[in-house]
């Protein structure tokens, strides 16, 4: 009689406590964030706490990306202020809904994958202007001061403030905060692995309560209004604001931006574990899907983000478990403990998210592209600065713009090359792409070929010919050929 192995039942959650162990520490992350974001934004706090839950739980539950986590963007502060200041918080929600509105219908068009064509340098390009103006906007907060509306203003009066601080008490006590809050951001990566345990955004922050409650520091903290009092849906007659150039403008930047940042996330998360890739389309569906649902509430809008999602895998999630936890986690902190949130310091969290846009400046990027790339570097450079000279939308018109050109001309690949043998026709073979681009050097070679002689013009070389390349040709034909010499020959493929 043989004896049989017993077997060994697979467990029904055989993920759940590495997941449970994640959601604490992407929560934790999250936390500091999403009310650093919210108040940079120029709304309430809760707000931001609104659009983390609606992240975790509505986004996290769909398909798309497994280990992505979604949540309110540094990324999109800039913008957002500007739509706030501009239009009103009734009309964010409007604008927020209809970009979610786009972000389904596209991801139902599968126009997801499309996105990965957008070129880098644009994306890196516009990240790092909204990292300059986000830091130049919250040194303001950290010096106690109110910052200029324009990004140029931002930037030019930034030493102006410094030296303002110097005479203000209240203003050297935040600056003393803040300060400390990035210097911590900055060094706790070089602390023990067992002193990591707590995040570094919770961490900074929490230390710069204790310091503003111990020293009894006169700096501003958060205000509170409880979750359900922000929460604010966006009244009918906001609707009608669609109807206006200005609220459109920001509602295609909203969704190029929040659309262009979440996939590109999504790839670099790809890049960080070995578990199922994403899907491009129906992550774009569930980012449209957060996005109305934050619309209907009046929160502000959402995109993956990186260093939430970086913290998901580090930590060792396996599922989507991990963003739906915390999601509940957050959710659990705005109901039940929101009075904590007016003990943290606004300069605080301006630290944090100083810190935050310097993550966006590719420094080191920049360099090695400029060594490799200089066409790209340029882009990255261009549309970055125009960002911060004009606004977001029309910069990143300018570096598309500029990648469209760059790609165009270095397809424009031609070679002209003259046969001249002293007698007879001079021949001249045109070969690869010739497009407007390269008009004027063909015409200038073509037009320096001897006027008495003959000429034979061979396109056959040719993979690509433009209605104003051959248009030009022709007219510069009929032009060469005369009573005296032979018309110009053309051998086309």
């Amino acid at each position: 009689m043989t004896e049989t192995t017993p077997h060994t039942p697979t467990p029904k959650f055989p993920h759940l406590k590495a997941d449970f162990t994640a959601s604490l520490v992407v929560f934790l992350v999250a936390l500091p964030l999403c009310v650093g974001v919210a108040v940079a934004s120029g709304v309430p706090a809760e707000l931001g706490l609104i659009t983390g839950i609606v992240g975790g739980i509505v986004t996290g539950l769909m398909r798309g990306s497994s280990l992505q986590v979604s949540g309110p963007a540094a990324g999109l502060t800039v913008l957002v202020y500007e739509a706030v200041r501009e239009f009103g918080l009734p009309v964010l929600g409007v604008i927020v809904l209809a970009t979610g509105l786009l972000q389904i219908a596209m991801g139902a068009l599968k126009v997801g994958r499309y996105f990965r064509a957008i070129s880098v340098s644009v994306v890196e390009g516009m990240l790092a202007g909204i990292g300059l103006v986000l830091i130049a906007g919250q040194m303001y907060s950290v010096l106690d001061s109110k910052a200029p509306e324009s990004g140029i203003g931002k930037i030019a009066g930034l030493p102006g403030a410094f030296l303002d601080a110097l005479g203000s008490t209240s203003a050297l006590a935040s600056l003393a905060l803040g300060a400390g809050t990035v210097a911590v951001l900055v060094f706790w990566k070089y602390l023990p692995p067992k002193a990591r345990v707590i995040p570094g955004p919770l961490a900074a922050v929490g230390l710069a309560m204790l310091a503003a409650f111990v020293f009894d520091a006169p700096v501003t903290m958060v205000e509170v209004n409880g979750l359900l009092g922000s929460i604010q849906p966006p009244p009918l007659d906001a609707f009608g604001e669609l109807a206006s150039v200005g609220v459109l403008g920001t509602l295609v930047a909203f969704t190029l931006i929040a659309s262009a940042e979440s996939l590109f996330s999504a790839a670099a998360v790809d890049r960080m574990h070995d578990g199922p890739r994403t899907s491009y389309d129906k992550e774009l569906l569930a980012q449209g899907a957060g996005n109305a649902v934050c619309g209907v509430l009046g929160a502000l809008p959402m995109t993956a983000v990186i260093v939430r999602s970086s913290a998901n895998v580090q930590a060792g999630a396996k599922t989507k478990a991990s963003r739906v936890m915390h999601g509940v986690w957050l959710l659990l902190f705005a109901a039940l403990l929101p009075a904590l949130l007016a003990f943290i310091p606004i300069p605080a969290l301006a630290g944090v998210l100083v810190h935050a846009g310097a993550k966006l400046v590719p420094v080191r990027a920049l360099v090695q592209l400029w060594r490799d790339h200089r066409g790209e570097a340029l882009i990255l450079v261009v549309t970055a600065v125009s960002i911060v000279a004009v606004s977001m939308f029309e910069g990143v018109l300018i570096g598309l713009a500029l990648s469209v050109v760059k790609t165009a001309w270095e397809a424009s690949h031609i070679k002209l090359e003259i046969i001249d043998k002293g007698a007879g026709p001079v021949q001249a073979h045109l070969s690869g792409n010739a497009t407007f681009l390269k008009l004027p050097k063909i015409l200038d070679s073509l037009e320096a070929l001897p006027q008495d002689r003959p000429v034979e013009l061979n396109l056959t070389g040719l993979h690509h010919l433009d209605h104003a390349c051959r248009t030009a040709l022709e007219n510069w034909a009929e032009r060469h050929s005369s009573a005296e010499t032979e018309p110009v020959k053309v051998t086309s493929a």
